[in-house]
């Protein structure tokens, strides 16, 4: 871990008149964002009120009365993150200390965790704190029908922000709510109408707070969310049918779930596994995050992957509560969790039948 603390980055993202301009524009007035940088990393015209322009050839700074900086970017994003830390500097005192990056509503976020989460530079002095997708109360079912994208979008986010919920029928609201729950049980879901939302409930949705030092383990896995989620989905299993609007939905190819194990498994052992799983199913590995028991290790260990892309590792200082399992938290595309059990289960009886192979030669 780098000496000074990571800057935390929030990636806000949302499918195009989903609200995120108008969320953004209550945002920067709040004084909870005072010292935020807002990237803004978008086509065609901006719509913050107080950046009412078309993109010209060089990056826009505003500076918000409330102490907010915003920025507008033609260039590449790796580029402007590493800039950024001496172009908003005083004194040799940076600025800033967050920064919400907003992108393009056309595309998926997992680009952009890529990129955060394999440059050096990027990775020694910021850390993704959480991804912000907004839901229209009004059109998000539809939205969710015909595009890919949003359905992508709901799926790795750590906060879904549904938006307009004034104007929308509360029938077809609890209907949306019950429908990005199942997509994803571990994103908390956070109501707004014309833009108004309490900062802290977007915010700090990482494994660290700003303000504590102890890592939140149980609020970033969220694992009960999951449990509650396979309950739910035996219990109602022979409803699915009787729901003749649902079929072929862009979200049925999406699985939630959270494996995990008992015992203590040897390091190579899960690097190997998971290596060869990801090799495999990376491109449908939406997101994966987890703390893992590692035999010969008293401290846990924590995971976290994007498709074939993983963060560094991270040792906690000691784990957070009685229960040493480890639990691994997935979104996936097309992967069932028996799929993932099977591989484990086949994985880890080859290693036992070759570690005895080895025991019997060696004698």
């Amino acid at each position: 871990m780098s000496p000074s603390p990571l800057i935390p980055i929030s990636l806000l993202t949302g499918f195009l008149g989903s609200g995120k301009t108008t969320l953004l524009n209550y945002l920067i007035a709040q004084p909870a964002l005072k010292d935020t940088l807002v990237i803004i990393n978008e086509f065609g015209e901006i719509g913050l009120d107080h950046l009412l322009v078309a993109h010209s050839q060089e990056d826009v700074v505003v500076e918000m009365s409330s102490g907010c900086l915003c920025c507008t970017i033609r260039s590449d994003l790796k580029k402007t993150l590493k800039d950024i830390t001496w172009r908003f500097a005083e004194g040799g005192q940076r600025k800033f200390n967050r920064v919400i990056i907003e992108t393009t509503g056309l595309a998926s976020p997992i680009p952009i965790l890529h990129t955060l989460m394999t440059d050096g530079f990027i990775s020694s002095r910021y850390r993704l704190d959480g991804v912000i997708v907004t839901v229209d109360a009004v059109n998000g079912m539809a939205t969710l029908d015909h595009h890919t994208e949003a359905v992508q979008q709901a799926a790795v986010a750590d906060r879904l922000l549904i938006t307009k919920t004034d104007l929308a029928d509360p029938v077809a609201l609890t209907a949306l709510q019950t429908r990005l729950a199942k997509l994803n049980p571990g994103a908390a879901q956070v109501l707004s109408a014309q833009g108004h939302v309490d900062p802290v409930l977007l915010l700090d949705a990482g494994l660290f707070k700003s303000t504590e030092k102890m890592p939140d383990v149980a609020c970033w896995l969220n694992e009960q969310a999951f449990a509650d989620q396979t309950d739910a989905h035996h219990d109602h299993h022979h409803d699915d049918h009787h729901h003749h609007h649902d079929v072929n939905r862009h979200d049925d190819h999406i699985r939630a779930f959270c494996f995990t194990f008992d015992e203590p498994i040897a390091p190579d052992v899960f690097e190997e596994w998971l290596a060869l799983f990801v090799g495999f199913k990376g491109e449908n590995i939406l997101r994966m995050k987890g703390i893992v028991n590692l035999a010969g290790e008293d401290k846990p260990v924590v995971i976290h992957g994007v498709q074939h892309i993983f963060h560094p590792t991270v040792t906690l200082p000691a784990w957070p509560s009685e229960d040493h399992r480890t639990r691994i938290v997935f979104i996936t595309r097309d992967i069932e969790h028996a799929t993932i059990a099977r591989s484990f289960d086949a994985f880890m009886q080859a290693y036992t039948i070759e570690q005895d192979h080895q025991h019997t030669n060696g004698h």
